[in-house]
């Protein structure tokens, strides 16, 4: 018999509730940005530039893999979550038969794609006659893979969807330390240095075998999740049988999924054009900028953690018309992380020379990365209200709302704020564009958030009245 994971949506006090859905998927960030720069890691141990090089510029084809399962993932996770909070138990079986298979069919047509214009792709996107062969080993292996990859990140949102959040971070982590095990051995040749070791062994695979690393530890977290399907621990169905396509059931899934999947591909495309136009003041300016935003990811990536462990809390509140039970779940974890969005950022401020000299040691990048952090570091404190609004949103399926918010942070105010702060002030405005485009969008969040819950609040007096 499935066990009933939704009592933590209704029955926990609200502080138990949060912990219980947040701390794991705080855990599996902290886990994914170890994750995210080991293959970079294993492969600079080569000293090769060009492999270096070619993780790089196959990493926006990778990112689009995500993009692919956090649009039925998370689509599926805020859908699958409001049904069971309206008792829909039986519609829940058919959003994640849908969820799972949709997504395997696109992972299956885009890594095809992939594979067969690879090295005109990576062409468009950089790629030197010295690196486009390692870089077509690399995508050939990930493309390949992509069902995989596209249904780990898919069916652990969608276990989120139903409560077990701990089993869904559990999954994942498990899939990325695999990776990180076997990307020395993939990578590396035996008697090559690592740090302070030599390794004993390894077939000197290079960016070909991280991205065998890559796909072997997805195919772990898939092999995990499927065991618990199989052991009867899940109200979700894999049942091919069970798989439709309908419009009711589209809708509900990509209308929320959309906003998550562009986040992904905005992310690499602003990554691009801020590099883009830092080129203009030396490679050091952009060396810089790449040490500085990693070294704010931690941040960033914390407080995303938080706010993405209460979405299935607030979808099933909504769901079950619990606006009391929704809103104040929406508020603790809002002072959550305020409080360790301060902590956080007061740490990397006070620490900030130390930090970015753990990266690379130039005084020259130095300086310059101590700026470039500070000023991302701005709005570090209060970024995790826009993005508890922007879960909130998603989890009450208010894709709109939530879409307006991942176009705006990334590209639809970013941009615009970049081009006129570079026109203006140069480098110092490039370096301020983002923290700048954060607080509008935590302005216009906090604000759609306010309309919503006024409509919420006169809906609720209206059904008073018209009961009475």
């Amino acid at each position: 018999m499935a066990k009933d994971n939704t009592l933590v949506f209704s029955d926990y006090k609200i502080p138990k509730a949060v912990a219980t859905l947040a701390l794991p998927s705080m855990l599996g960030m902290l886990i994914n940005i170890i994750y995210n720069l080991a293959d970079t890691f294993f492969v600079g141990q080569t000293g090769d530039a060009n492999q270096v090089s070619a993780v790089s510029l196959a990493m926006p084809f990778f990112l689009f893999f995500l993009a692919t399962g956090n649009l039925f993932g998370v689509g599926g996770c805020a859908f699958i979550s409001r049904s069971l909070g309206e008792g829909k138990r039986d519609l829940v079986k058919t959003i994640s038969s849908y969820c799972i298979y949709a997504g395997i069919i696109v992972s299956i047509v885009v890594a095809a794609l992939f594979i067969i214009f690879r090295r005109r792709v990576l062409y468009l996107v950089g790629a030197s006659d010295n690196s486009i062969d390692f870089a077509c080993d690399y995508l050939f292996w990930v493309a390949l893979g992509a069902p995989f990859v596209v249904s780990s990140i898919n069916v652990c949102n969608l276990i989120r969807g139903e409560g077990a959040a701990a089993t869904a971070t559990l999954g994942m982590v498990i899939g990325q330390i695999t990776n990180i095990i076997l990307d020395p051995i993939f990578i590396l040749s035996k008697g090559d240095k690592v740090l302070f070791f030599k390794m004993p062994f390894g077939l000197g695979l290079g960016v070909e075998g991280a991205a065998i690393a890559t796909v072997l530890g997805n195919i772990v977290t898939i092999l995990f999740f499927l065991s618990y399907f199989l052991r009867g621990r899940s109200i979700l169905s894999i049942t091919p049988g069970r798989f439709t396509v309908n419009k009711s059931i589209t809708k509900g899934v990509i209308g929320v999924g959309l906003p998550a999947a562009l986040t992904n591909l905005l992310m690499s495309l602003s990554t691009i054009v801020i590099n883009m136009f830092l080129s203009h003041y030396g490679d050091t300016a952009v060396a810089a900028m790449g040490v500085a935003m990693k070294a704010n990811m931690l941040v960033v990536m914390l407080q995303l953690g938080l706010a993405q462990g209460i979405q299935p809390l607030v979808g099933y509140c909504y769901g079950a018309k619990n606006y009391p039970r929704m809103k104040s779940s929406i508020r603790f974890s809002t002072v959550c992380n305020l409080i360790m969005g301060t902590a956080l950022t007061a740490i990397c401020i006070v620490l900030r020379k130390q930090i970015i000299g753990m990266f690379i040691n130039n005084d020259e990048v130095i300086n310059y990365g101590v700026k470039m952090l500070t000023a991302l570091m701005a709005s570090g404190a209060v970024l995790g209200v826009m993005f508890v609004i922007n879960f909130s949103f998603q989890g009450m399926g208010k894709g709109f709302q939530s879409l307006l918010l991942a176009v705006g942070r990334q590209g639809l105010v970013y941009l615009p704020v970049l081009i006129i702060m570079d026109k203006i002030i140069g480098l110092e405005g490039i370096i301020w564009a983002q923290p700048c485009a954060d607080f509008v969008c935590i302005i216009a969040s906090i604000i759609m958030f306010r309309a919503i819950m006024k409509k919420l609040e006169n809906g609720e007096k209206y059904e008073e009245e018209t009961s009475g």
